[in-house]
Protein backbone atom coordinates (compact mmCIF):
# COMPACT_ATOMS: atom_id res chain seq x y z
CA UNK A 1 0.00 0.00 0.00
CA UNK A 2 1.52 3.30 -1.09
CA UNK A 3 2.17 5.87 1.60
CA UNK A 4 1.24 9.51 1.00
CA UNK A 5 4.05 11.73 -0.21
CA UNK A 6 5.72 13.86 2.49
CA UNK A 7 3.99 17.04 1.29
CA UNK A 8 0.63 15.34 0.68
CA UNK A 9 -1.96 16.08 3.43
CA UNK A 10 -3.22 12.99 5.22
CA UNK A 11 -6.76 11.88 4.38
CA UNK A 12 -7.43 10.87 8.00
CA UNK A 13 -8.67 14.28 9.21
CA UNK A 14 -10.99 14.47 6.20
CA UNK A 15 -12.35 10.98 6.91
CA UNK A 16 -13.16 11.63 10.56
CA UNK A 17 -14.83 14.95 9.79
CA UNK A 18 -16.84 13.39 6.98
CA UNK A 19 -17.91 10.51 9.21
CA UNK A 20 -18.77 12.96 12.03
CA UNK A 21 -20.95 14.91 9.59
CA UNK A 22 -22.77 11.73 8.53
CA UNK A 23 -23.36 10.72 12.15
CA UNK A 24 -24.54 14.24 12.96
CA UNK A 25 -27.10 13.98 10.14
CA UNK A 26 -28.24 10.58 11.45
CA UNK A 27 -28.77 12.17 14.87
CA UNK A 28 -30.61 15.22 13.48
CA UNK A 29 -32.85 13.09 11.27
CA UNK A 30 -33.80 10.70 14.06
CA UNK A 31 -31.78 7.77 12.73
CA UNK A 32 -29.92 7.89 16.02
CA UNK A 33 -32.38 8.84 18.75
CA UNK A 34 -31.49 10.73 21.97
CA UNK A 35 -30.04 8.34 24.55
CA UNK A 36 -29.26 5.61 21.99
CA UNK A 37 -25.90 3.84 22.22
CA UNK A 38 -23.60 4.36 19.23
CA UNK A 39 -22.05 0.97 18.39
CA UNK A 40 -18.78 1.66 16.58
CA UNK A 41 -18.69 -1.63 14.69
CA UNK A 42 -22.24 -1.26 13.40
CA UNK A 43 -21.69 2.22 11.98
CA UNK A 44 -18.25 1.31 10.63
CA UNK A 45 -19.87 -1.42 8.52
CA UNK A 46 -22.75 0.83 7.49
CA UNK A 47 -20.45 3.65 6.35
CA UNK A 48 -17.75 1.35 4.96
CA UNK A 49 -14.97 2.87 7.08
CA UNK A 50 -12.56 1.65 9.73
CA UNK A 51 -13.86 1.40 13.29
CA UNK A 52 -11.14 3.84 14.35
CA UNK A 53 -12.69 6.48 12.07
CA UNK A 54 -16.01 6.06 13.85
CA UNK A 55 -14.26 6.41 17.20
CA UNK A 56 -12.54 9.64 16.09
CA UNK A 57 -15.82 11.00 14.73
CA UNK A 58 -17.52 10.23 18.03
CA UNK A 59 -14.79 12.17 19.83
CA UNK A 60 -15.52 15.18 17.61
CA UNK A 61 -19.25 14.93 18.30
CA UNK A 62 -18.51 14.65 22.00
CA UNK A 63 -16.61 17.94 21.85
CA UNK A 64 -19.62 19.53 20.13
CA UNK A 65 -22.05 18.21 22.75
CA UNK A 66 -23.96 15.79 20.50
CA UNK A 67 -22.59 12.71 22.27
CA UNK A 68 -21.94 11.81 25.89
CA UNK A 69 -19.15 9.46 26.91
CA UNK A 70 -18.47 7.84 30.25
CA UNK A 71 -15.29 5.96 31.17
CA UNK A 72 -15.47 2.35 30.02
CA UNK A 73 -18.90 2.77 28.43
CA UNK A 74 -20.16 3.23 24.88
CA UNK A 75 -20.98 6.70 23.62
CA UNK A 76 -24.63 7.72 23.54
CA UNK A 77 -26.52 10.46 21.76
CA UNK A 78 -27.11 13.35 24.16
CA UNK A 79 -30.46 13.15 25.92
CA UNK A 80 -31.84 15.74 28.33
CA UNK A 81 -35.05 15.45 30.29
CA UNK A 82 -37.23 18.48 30.93
CA UNK A 83 -35.84 18.55 34.47
CA UNK A 84 -32.26 18.50 33.11
CA UNK A 85 -33.05 21.41 30.81
CA UNK A 86 -34.57 23.49 33.60
CA UNK A 87 -31.55 22.90 35.85
CA UNK A 88 -29.19 23.91 33.05
CA UNK A 89 -31.13 27.14 32.53
CA UNK A 90 -30.89 27.88 36.26
CA UNK A 91 -27.11 27.63 36.06
CA UNK A 92 -27.01 29.56 32.81
CA UNK A 93 -28.73 32.52 34.48
CA UNK A 94 -26.03 32.66 37.14
CA UNK A 95 -23.07 32.21 34.79
CA UNK A 96 -24.22 34.48 31.99
CA UNK A 97 -25.51 37.11 34.40
CA UNK A 98 -22.08 37.21 36.02
CA UNK A 99 -20.44 37.42 32.60
CA UNK A 100 -22.57 40.45 31.70
CA UNK A 101 -21.67 42.11 35.00
CA UNK A 102 -17.92 41.54 34.52
CA UNK A 103 -17.91 42.93 30.98
CA UNK A 104 -19.92 46.00 31.96
CA UNK A 105 -17.73 46.71 35.00
CA UNK A 106 -14.57 46.91 32.93
CA UNK A 107 -16.14 48.36 29.79
CA UNK A 108 -15.15 45.26 27.86
CA UNK A 109 -15.44 44.84 24.11
CA UNK A 110 -18.66 43.14 22.95
CA UNK A 111 -17.92 43.24 19.23
CA UNK A 112 -17.92 39.45 18.91
CA UNK A 113 -21.24 39.26 20.79
CA UNK A 114 -22.76 41.81 18.42
CA UNK A 115 -21.45 39.84 15.43
CA UNK A 116 -23.26 36.76 16.72
CA UNK A 117 -26.43 38.82 17.14
CA UNK A 118 -26.16 39.99 13.53
CA UNK A 119 -25.91 36.33 12.48
CA UNK A 120 -29.09 35.61 14.44
CA UNK A 121 -30.93 38.35 12.56
CA UNK A 122 -29.73 37.00 9.20
CA UNK A 123 -30.79 33.48 10.15
CA UNK A 124 -34.25 34.74 11.07
CA UNK A 125 -34.52 36.65 7.81
CA UNK A 126 -33.38 33.59 5.82
CA UNK A 127 -35.61 31.28 7.89
CA UNK A 128 -32.70 28.95 8.65
CA UNK A 129 -33.08 27.22 12.04
CA UNK A 130 -29.63 25.58 11.91
CA UNK A 131 -27.90 28.92 11.39
CA UNK A 132 -30.06 30.44 14.12
CA UNK A 133 -29.03 27.76 16.62
CA UNK A 134 -25.36 28.18 15.72
CA UNK A 135 -25.57 31.96 16.03
CA UNK A 136 -27.49 31.80 19.32
CA UNK A 137 -24.90 29.44 20.80
CA UNK A 138 -22.15 31.74 19.51
CA UNK A 139 -23.81 34.74 21.20
CA UNK A 140 -23.85 33.11 24.62
CA UNK A 141 -20.36 31.61 24.34
CA UNK A 142 -18.92 34.95 23.22
CA UNK A 143 -20.70 36.65 26.14
CA UNK A 144 -18.92 34.30 28.54
CA UNK A 145 -15.63 34.55 26.63
CA UNK A 146 -15.73 38.35 26.82
CA UNK A 147 -16.02 38.20 30.61
CA UNK A 148 -12.31 37.45 30.76
CA UNK A 149 -12.93 34.68 33.31
CA UNK A 150 -11.65 31.39 31.93
CA UNK A 151 -13.31 29.32 34.65
CA UNK A 152 -16.67 30.86 33.87
CA UNK A 153 -16.21 30.11 30.16
CA UNK A 154 -15.22 26.51 30.90
CA UNK A 155 -18.35 25.93 32.99
CA UNK A 156 -20.51 27.63 30.37
CA UNK A 157 -19.15 25.43 27.57
CA UNK A 158 -19.82 22.32 29.66
CA UNK A 159 -23.55 23.07 29.82
CA UNK A 160 -24.18 25.09 26.65
CA UNK A 161 -22.71 22.64 24.13
CA UNK A 162 -24.91 19.65 25.06
CA UNK A 163 -27.93 21.93 25.58
CA UNK A 164 -27.70 23.44 22.11
CA UNK A 165 -26.84 20.10 20.52
CA UNK A 166 -29.98 18.62 22.08
CA UNK A 167 -32.02 21.64 20.95
CA UNK A 168 -30.68 21.18 17.43
CA UNK A 169 -31.76 17.53 17.39
CA UNK A 170 -35.26 18.36 18.63
CA UNK A 171 -35.80 21.38 16.42
CA UNK A 172 -34.62 19.79 13.19
CA UNK A 173 -36.42 16.49 13.77
CA UNK A 174 -39.70 18.32 14.48
CA UNK A 175 -39.46 20.61 11.45
CA UNK A 176 -39.30 23.87 13.42
CA UNK A 177 -38.38 27.09 11.63
CA UNK A 178 -36.28 29.99 12.87
CA UNK A 179 -39.29 32.06 13.93
CA UNK A 180 -39.27 30.33 17.34
CA UNK A 181 -36.36 32.65 18.26
CA UNK A 182 -37.72 35.78 16.62
CA UNK A 183 -39.32 37.17 19.76
CA UNK A 184 -36.08 36.71 21.72
CA UNK A 185 -33.72 38.64 19.44
CA UNK A 186 -34.58 42.00 20.97
CA UNK A 187 -33.89 40.57 24.44
CA UNK A 188 -30.40 39.67 23.19
CA UNK A 189 -30.02 43.22 21.85
CA UNK A 190 -31.03 44.64 25.24
CA UNK A 191 -28.30 42.57 26.92
CA UNK A 192 -25.71 44.13 24.60
CA UNK A 193 -27.08 47.63 25.15
CA UNK A 194 -26.99 47.38 28.96
CA UNK A 195 -23.41 46.11 28.90
CA UNK A 196 -22.29 48.92 26.58
CA UNK A 197 -23.99 51.44 28.88
CA UNK A 198 -21.91 50.11 31.77
CA UNK A 199 -24.95 49.19 33.89
CA UNK A 200 -23.38 46.17 35.55
CA UNK A 201 -26.08 45.47 38.15
CA UNK A 202 -28.95 46.00 35.73
CA UNK A 203 -27.24 43.92 33.04
CA UNK A 204 -26.74 41.00 35.41
CA UNK A 205 -30.34 41.04 36.62
CA UNK A 206 -31.70 41.44 33.10
CA UNK A 207 -29.71 38.43 31.85
CA UNK A 208 -30.94 36.32 34.75
CA UNK A 209 -34.53 37.33 34.01
CA UNK A 210 -34.14 36.76 30.25
CA UNK A 211 -32.61 33.29 30.70
CA UNK A 212 -35.42 32.38 33.09
CA UNK A 213 -37.97 33.48 30.49
CA UNK A 214 -36.21 31.51 27.77
CA UNK A 215 -36.39 28.39 29.93
CA UNK A 216 -40.17 28.59 30.32
CA UNK A 217 -40.79 27.88 26.65
CA UNK A 218 -37.60 26.14 25.51
CA UNK A 219 -38.48 22.47 25.99
CA UNK A 220 -42.05 22.95 24.74
CA UNK A 221 -40.83 24.73 21.60
CA UNK A 222 -38.35 21.96 20.82
CA UNK A 223 -41.07 19.31 21.08
CA UNK A 224 -43.65 21.06 18.94
CA UNK A 225 -44.31 20.02 15.37
CA UNK A 226 -45.73 22.68 13.07
CA UNK A 227 -49.32 22.01 12.02
CA UNK A 228 -50.44 22.99 8.52
CA UNK A 229 -53.32 25.44 8.37
CA UNK A 230 -55.43 22.99 6.40
CA UNK A 231 -54.46 19.95 8.44
CA UNK A 232 -57.31 17.79 9.67
CA UNK A 233 -57.07 17.15 13.37
CA UNK A 234 -57.79 13.57 14.45
CA UNK A 235 -61.18 12.93 16.03
CA UNK A 236 -61.14 12.24 19.73
CA UNK A 237 -62.20 8.69 20.45
CA UNK A 238 -65.33 8.59 22.56
CA UNK A 239 -65.64 6.08 25.35
CA UNK A 240 -69.00 4.39 25.82
CA UNK A 241 -70.16 1.33 27.70
CA UNK A 242 -71.91 -1.75 26.37
CA UNK A 243 -74.84 -3.51 27.99
CA UNK A 244 -72.47 -5.31 30.38
CA UNK A 245 -70.90 -2.06 31.53
CA UNK A 246 -67.58 -2.72 29.73
CA UNK A 247 -65.95 0.33 28.08
CA UNK A 248 -65.97 0.54 24.26
CA UNK A 249 -64.51 3.19 21.97
CA UNK A 250 -65.50 4.54 18.60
Amino acid sequence: MALPAPNEPSAEPLVKHTVADRLRKEIASGGLRPGVRIVEGTWARKFGVAQGSIREAINLLSQEGFVTKAAGRSARVVNLSEENVLKIFELRGTLEGMAARLIAQRSGDVGSVEDALDRMRRALRDECPEDMLDADLKFHLELCQSSGNGYLLEDARRILLPLFAFARIRVLSSGQDASVWGKDIEAHQRIVDLIKEGQADVAEQYVRHAISRFSQSAYDNWEKKPVAANAVRPRRRLTQRNENGAPTTK
